[in-house]
């Protein structure tokens, strides 16, 4: 299947998008925030422990508390406590831990009180993001991952990815990396490095080992609270996390972007550097009508082609889906029929909405009804096989009596959010009615000032489609023509001897405007 990655740079950060055959199936922002992504490691210190929930309140710098559970301290939780201990007092003199001595694992079923206490300070790892008004989520069970591999101290073993199938390959890939595996550390094979060459897993096995000798410097001389090793920024995150061999094309609209992606492509040993091409776009997202599909896929409602729509709302305990047909199908010949055919074309886009907008927890698809177990059965393999592409762990249960199908998924950041709607022009939201023709005079005023003032000849300007039509046809009232005779623009551009070029998103809200110079810098009054 065809994929593309889409890396769109603005002045609120970078977005990025996957596309596979031209559509949207992953979304990415990245403000630019380099605080509390998953990966990250800090030196924590305890703040309560609460026997009820078996899980402590750990202090890792942000606003509000992390929580860290008994079944996330990881088997050999002594042992790593231990050496963090040692590397802080300045008694362990080297990162290796080859002959470090290994405690004994900690019971899975024990109490959490057991092996922490209040003001303790503990290594630990982001595993979820910040979500809402809850904290981050950690774990003890202290990991780096790579492109291919995922480091695990103070381990032996090496296993591999359940995703691979080939036994062959299996064999191979094991013998490899118990070959080259470092002492003192076990290793965990990810699904992309299937068919990859020695040199390419030792190179990343390597680039592991040079961010635990990072890891260890940094706990020399670490303070409580602060982030001791840091994961990659989401750009590079999702380039080794996303990015698969069926993909063909990187765009990129920011030169250095550009640039700093080859590098990393280069690193990790790919042949498909050359597949990155740079775009001159302000906005990829626009160019390539991504706005569009994403507008068209965040809202409640979500048309499907087939005619049947979606709609999808959020409780406080879960989200819900909602199946309609919107009509008889062709072909169909009962409602048991349409039903089935309308419930199997709703599968594949249901599980790209789930991938897209990262929907996590418990899902309950209210399905079209249908009476025959072997229908059922047919809708549930359906979902299974549409969700095998989905990375995040899942678990599916056949439709109840009900027709009511119940998912459960894993989430890692908070549900994103679009929004769908913009505001009317003519009371800005507020009930209110006021002249949307009002802010043309600003746009005037910026104008007149741009190159009256600063002498600029030449000048784009970004604007919502509505108003674009406003500016340059001239055609939003019938009264518009007579009382400014030309358009807007044209009117500008003879009055101030000046070349105004305009482009318009559907991003932007209806009366939001920006101005550029000829170089696409964004200019300000």
């Amino acid at each position: 299947m065809k994929s593309e990655l889409i890396i769109n740079a603005t002045s609120k950060g970078v977005e990025l998008a996957v596309l596979e055959e031209g559509k949207l199936v992953e979304l990415h922002r990245d403000p630019g925030e380099t605080s509390y992504r998953v990966g990250d490691i800090y030196l924590g210190r305890v703040r309560k422990v609460m026997p009820n929930l078996n899980a402590g309140f750990i202090d890792v710098g942000y606003d509000r508390d992390a929580f860290l559970h008994h079944s996330d301290l990881g088997a050999q939780y002594k042992t790593l406590q231990k050496w963090t201990k040692l590397v802080i007092t300045g008694k362990q003199p080297v990162s290796k831990i080859d002959k470090f001595k290994l405690e004994a694992d900690i019971e899975k079923k024990g109490k959490m009180q057991d092996y922490v206490s209040s003001s303790q300070l503990v290594l630990v790892q982001v595993s979820k993001e910040p979500i809402g008004s809850k904290g981050p989520r950690l774990t003890a069970d202290v990991t780096l991952p790579g492109r291919f591999l995922v480091l695990v101290p103070f381990s032996d073993n090496v296993n591999l990815s359940s995703k691979l199938r080939n036994e062959k390959e299996k064999k191979r890939l094991k013998s490899l990396i118990n070959s080259i595996r470092p002492p003192g550390f076990g290793i965990i094979v990810r699904t992309v490095a299937e068919g990859k060459k020695s040199a390419d897993l030792h190179s990343d096995l390597s680039d592991l080992m040079k961010r635990w000798g990072e890891l260890y410097k940094g706990l020399k001389r670490a303070k409580p609270g602060k982030r001791i090793l840091g994961e990659l920024n989401k750009t590079s995150t999702v380039l080794r996390d996303v990015l698969r061999p069926e993909c063909e094309l990187i765009r990129v609209n920011d030169e250095k972007l550009a640039d700093e992606v080859k590098t990393y492509l280069g690193s990790i040993g790919s042949d498909k550097v050359d597949m990155v091409k740079f775009s001159k776009d302000k906005d990829l997202f626009n160019t390539l009508s991504i706005h569009k599909q994403i507008k068209a896929t965040f809202g409640t409602k979500v048309n499907l082609q087939n005619g049947a729509y979606l709609i999808i709302e959020q409780t406080e305990a879960m989200f819900v889906i909602d199946v309609n047909s919107g009509g008889r199908k062709k072909g169909a010949t009962s409602q048991e029929e349409n039903a089935l055919i309308t419930n199997t074309e709703c599968v594949d886009e249901i599980a790209r909405l789930l991938r897209l907008r990262d929907i996590g927890g418990i899902i309950a698809i209210d399905f079209i009804d249908m009476a025959k177990r072997e229908n059922n059965k047919k809708l549930t393999d359906a979902m299974r096989a549409a969700m095998k592409k989905d990375k995040a762990k899942h678990n599916i249960a056949p439709p109840s009596k009900f027709g009511v199908m119940e998912l459960t998924r894993q989430r890692v950041r908070d549900v994103a959010e679009v929004k769908t709607k913009d505001k009317c022009p003519s009371c800005n939201g507020t009930g209110n009615i006021q002249a949307a023709i009002l802010v043309t005079d600003q746009i005037e005023s910026s104008i007149k000032y741009l190159s009256k003032g600063e002498g600029h000849k030449k000048m784009s300007l970004l604007l919502h489609p509505i108003l674009e039509a406003y500016i340059v046809k001239g055609e939003i009232h019938s009264m518009l023509k007579a009382i400014w005779g030309n358009s807007l623009r044209t009117n500008w551009e003879k009055k101030y001897g000046i070349e105004i070029s305009i482009e318009s998103n559907s991003s932007v809200e209806i009366l939001e405007f920006h101005v550029f110079d000829s170089n696409g810098k964004e200019l300000s009054n």
